[in-house]
């Protein structure tokens, strides 16, 4: 994994960001027209939604790091490295339908496609294993952006998504040894201790959804 440079190539969107105002002049525009079930503070609206997706995106190299590092202990680094290496290169390599894009703007459709990769290798580890590969609280945050990318694009994204897993996860990647072995890990009190470090992310930054308020 090479998530140094995802971390560079973030810190120039910053960059531009700071220079341009790109991404708030663009949040400024979708904010009249967001699906009502978005709750945002009425104080400052413009500026959490801003401080959300900048930290939906600085969140994807550490995400793809951690994600990593559990595959390397579960022992089934073969078959994780290769779905979270397809989020890397979208990141560094982005699809011709992206040209011309730049900035935080252009990063949000990468940024969701990596944290929409690992949501669905979560949903598989816990079909095999009743606890997710990393505790990556994002589905809400996921669920937002998908609204910000827009619905058409965030479906393709999406149909990307669902092709990788099915393409390099199948029922043998987790019927190894290895993988038996990693089971019986899981119920570790050190375990429990490194979910609770990976809050709600929409939560932290006063973003969330109606359905998950009245779930509170």
């Amino acid at each position: 994994m090479n998530t140094a440079a995802l971390r560079e190539q973030i810190q120039h969107a910053h960059q531009h960001e700071a220079t341009t105002g790109q991404l708030l002049r663009q949040l400024e525009i979708q904010l009249p027209h967001l699906h009502p079930a978005i709750h945002l503070p009425e104080v400052d609206a413009k500026g959490v939604l801003n401080r959300f997706v900048t930290a939906y995106i600085d969140l994807v190299p550490d995400l793809l790091d951690a994600a990593h590092g559990v595959s390397i202990e579960a022992g089934i680094e073969g078959q994780i490295k290769p779905v979270l290496k397809i989020a890397e290169h979208f990141f560094t390599t982005p699809p011709a339908i992206m040209q011309g894009h730049e900035g935080l703007d252009s990063l949000l459709d990468e940024a969701y496609l990596a944290h929409r990769l690992v949501e669905e290798v979560n949903d598989l580890y816990i079909k095999h294993f009743g606890q997710p590969l990393i505790p990556s609280n994002t589905t809400v945050a996921s669920v937002i952006a998908h609204q910000l990318i827009g619905e058409t694009f965030a479906n393709q994204l999406d149909e990307a998504v669902h092709h990788a897993l099915d393409e390099l996860l199948d029922e043998d990647s987790f019927a190894l040894d290895s993988v038996e072995a990693y089971r019986e890990r899981l119920s570790s009190p050190d375990t429990e201790a490194a979910w609770k470090r990976w809050p709600s992310l929409s939560r932290q930054l006063g973003v969330g959804l109606e359905l998950e308020r009245s779930k509170a």
